[in-house]
């Protein structure tokens, strides 16, 4: 039997939830939120759904209740709040990484063994953060950002190819944000074919920028942060965790040398499997690649720097 607990009923969690349960990824499914009545009342909504979709199975909706969580295989962590007007990014931090904290330590009371999967923003940050205040080793903290803006890279791909975004390889590394995120346009392929013999330097040029503002270009029509990929993208990496399968995505991992770097987390190709983080994948960068991830690396330290600043770590 499978267990995975979303912590935040949020539109990213809820999102989690749903497609964890709708794919048949675990068995059990839990969300967990601080928010009275909130996860309970979308868990039932869900459960309403089994029988018009034809999945079976069980999903729990709690308020602040851990004791339901106990023996998570893994635990997806959407909780946090968006910057607000007049709020700094310090205050953003602090408040968030209180948060992060807090669900890390009441989640390893109850499952010591699960895989942690990070969606709280800033999420580079909030990964690094929970590695260092849990202790855990390496492989069991995993950000999801990579897989996200990856499925973003393949999407506007196949927009420019006009092709089934299925059939298109794709990744981004770097940092999860809009300036520090590198799509490897070098590696991407449609079919076997690079698609820098098909596409214009041009055209991948607005493809790499279109992926790049691809959450601010949601947030701008939505009038808020977007729900279904990054739901979708957790889903996927608890997915390749619950089953074993051994999928390369790229993941925010912590880093001992690999790409140059080191007491950092930050996204990398990544072989993900029943022990999370199996495999950091080298893809050899060359030059101008290499002195990205560099600035990218130095982004997300700067960043990291404010946990420091604020007496988080």
């Amino acid at each position: 039997m499978s267990k995975v607990t979303v912590v935040g009923a949020g539109n990213v969690g809820a999102t989690c939830a749903n497609v964890l349960a709708f794919n048949k990824v675990a068995d059990q499914v839990v969300m967990l939120d601080v928010k009275e009545g909130v996860s309970e009342g979308k868990a039932l909504d869900m459960i309403q759904t089994a029988a018009l979709l034809g999945f079976d199975a069980s999903i729990v909706g709690c308020t602040n209740d851990y004791a339901q969580t106990a023996n998570s295989d893994v635990v997806v962590i959407t909780s946090g709040i968006p910057r607000k007007p007049g709020m700094t990014r310090e205050e953003l931090i602090g408040v968030n990484a209180g948060i992060v904290k807090t669900v890390v330590s009441n989640i390893l009371q109850y499952s010591p063994n699960a895989v942690l999967v990070i969606v709280s923003n800033p999420m580079d940050t909030m990964t690094y953060l929970a590695l260092k205040s849990s202790g855990l080793p390496k492989n069991k903290i995993i950000g999801m950002g990579g897989a996200l803006d990856s499925s973003r890279f393949k999407c506007y791909l196949s927009k420019a190819l006009q092709a089934n975004p299925n059939e298109i390889e794709g990744l981004v590394i770097g940092g999860h944000g809009d300036t520090t995120m590198i799509p490897l346009t070098r590696f991407a392929s449609y079919k076997g074919r690079a698609v820098s013999d098909i596409l214009s330097a041009d055209e991948l040029d607005k493809v790499v920028k279109d992926t790049m503002v691809g959450g601010a270009t949601l947030t701008s029509l939505l009038g808020t942060s977007a729900w279904y990929a990054p739901g979708a993208a957790a889903a996927y990496l608890v997915a390749s965790i619950i089953h074993d399968q051994k999928k390369i995505i790229p993941c925010c991992v912590s880093l001992e040398g690999e790409y140059g770097q080191n007491d950092i987390c930050i996204g990398v190709p990544c072989v993900i499997g029943k022990n999370g983080l199996e495999q950091i994948i080298d893809y050899k960068l060359n030059a101008d690649e290499k002195a990205l991830f560099e600035k990218s690396a130095a982004a997300v330290r700067t960043t990291n720097n404010i946990l420091v600043e604020i007496k988080a770590l």
